[in-house]
């Protein structure tokens, strides 16, 4: 089994003599490198001198409504929602306004109030940004970063854009739902990979290889796979992915890191909708990760261009879901080892057939970053894996077939 040491895993290292492991660590990192310059590419980093929502979860902390203390920030989903059920509107409404970077990110808040005060924050964040601008203290580079940060939170407040998660912080994080969250049946969750960013978050050019874009066709083609299924898209950036190609994408800290957080969306989501997770890249050493202790209201890990999961085998992530993989023929990520060596590494390629995941098609996608584009076999996967229909996904040709076996009542039971 694959060890994650980031949390206190013990490391089983499968090969005969440190001799042999030294040489794989080389060979790892010699890929990452040549991955460097063809593959991943970095994104500096925005560094603030402050973050304004630990600022505003210090000031939460000591704050009351109606001679009310206010909950932990931290506490679970049910008691955030029995703290506001007991509120009237206008002091839930109060709360959003004086605590947005605190209200947008409350797991068991009512969505829209998520809704309002993330887009409270958003304009802040913008305002803020667009002084930076003017600010003769910065380098004409450090101003030009402030535009792009404003210009994206302009852009995140347009009308009828639902941001489930704010942070501003460093190189900021973000969700955004695609439809109605409150009555979806059916939910996926998009986990982006490296370089996920606010300023990534979405893109004019190539689109659909940035999480808005993706969540976007995802829906789309989920909706015309099923009219009435009742769907809705997570767009998740809500975790510090890697900077590029270095030891933090070659290793699983900010997967698991980014797996505690992806484990609590689950958790907060409302009602009772099953929950399929479409993982790209190291995305998918994030689903890996969560997989060991996910919400069995998730029915499916599908990932795409994998590096690995942080396992051998299926039977490693140890839950009920159902795990599919796709790869394209010409996805560069097909170069890294899929390896594990004290931590550098992470595991076993999910579309081989000694990892045991059922291997979807991706016949028609193009290169790393194309598995979300319209018309595309892999899209139609994903969007039958979305909304129960797995009889008719489509497997790769020379791997059998990928739907033997299958427990279809759940899926079908909510489609």
């Amino acid at each position: 089994m694959t060890s994650f040491p980031e949390l206190g895993s013990p490391s089983a290292i499968p090969w005969a003599n440190a001799s042999t492991a030294w040489r794989a660590l080389l060979a790892l990192a010699v890929v990452f490198v040549m991955l460097a310059t063809t593959g991943w590419t970095a994104v500096k980093g925005h560094k603030g001198t402050t973050d304004p929502r630990t600022a505003a979860l210090a000031a939460w902390h000591h704050g009351s409504i109606g001679g009310r203390s206010l909950p932990p920030a931290d506490a679970e989903p049910t008691v955030i929602a029995r703290f506001f059920a007991a509120l009237t509107q206008g002091q839930r409404e109060r709360l959003a306004d004086h605590y947005p970077l605190v209200v947008g990110n409350l797991g068991g808040a009512p969505l829209a109030l998520r809704y309002r005060a993330n887009r409270i924050a958003l304009a802040q964040a913008s305002a803020a940004e667009e002084h930076r601008t003017h600010d003769s203290g910065l380098t004409p580079g450090g101003r030009y970063e402030a535009g792009r940060r404003m210009h994206r939170f302009e852009s995140l407040l347009a009308d009828g854009r639902q941001v489930l998660a704010f942070d501003p912080a460093g190189d900021g994080r973000v969700a955004e739902v695609i439809g109605d969250l409150d009555h979806a049946r059916h939910v996926s969750v998009i986990v982006p990979g490296v370089d996920t960013n606010v300023l990534t978050f979405e893109k004019t050019q190539r689109a659909y290889s940035a999480p808005v874009g993706m969540a976007r066709s995802l829906y789309d083609a989920e909706r015309k796979a099923a009219p009435a299924a009742g769907t809705a898209v997570i767009a998740w950036a809500d975790y510090t992915s890697p900077v590029g190609v270095g030891m933090d994408a070659a290793t699983g800290k900010l997967a698991a890191e980014g797996a505690l957080r992806l484990r609590k969306l689950v958790r907060t989501l409302p009602g009772d909708s099953r929950v399929s997770l479409f993982c790209h890249s190291y995305g998918s050493v994030v689903c890996g990760v969560a997989a060991r202790d996910l919400s069995p209201r998730v029915t499916d890990v599908a990932v795409a261009g994998s590096p690995g999961m942080r396992a051998d085998r299926v039977s490693d992530l140890r839950t009920t879901a159902r795990i599919w993989a796709m790869r394209d023929a010409d996805d560069w990520i097909r170069g890294v080892p899929h390896m594990e060596v004290g931590g550098l590494g992470h595991g076993a390629d999910p579309v081989s057939a000694g990892f045991g995941a059922r291997v979807l098609s991706a016949a028609d996608a193009e290169g790393h970053a194309g598995y979300f584009r319209p018309g595309t076999t892999s899209l139609a996967n994903f969007a039958d894996i979305g909304v129960g229909a797995v009889d008719a996904v489509r497997c790769a040709g020379d791997t059998g077939d990928c739907t033997d076996g299958l427990d279809r009542t759940a899926g079908a039971a909510a489609a």
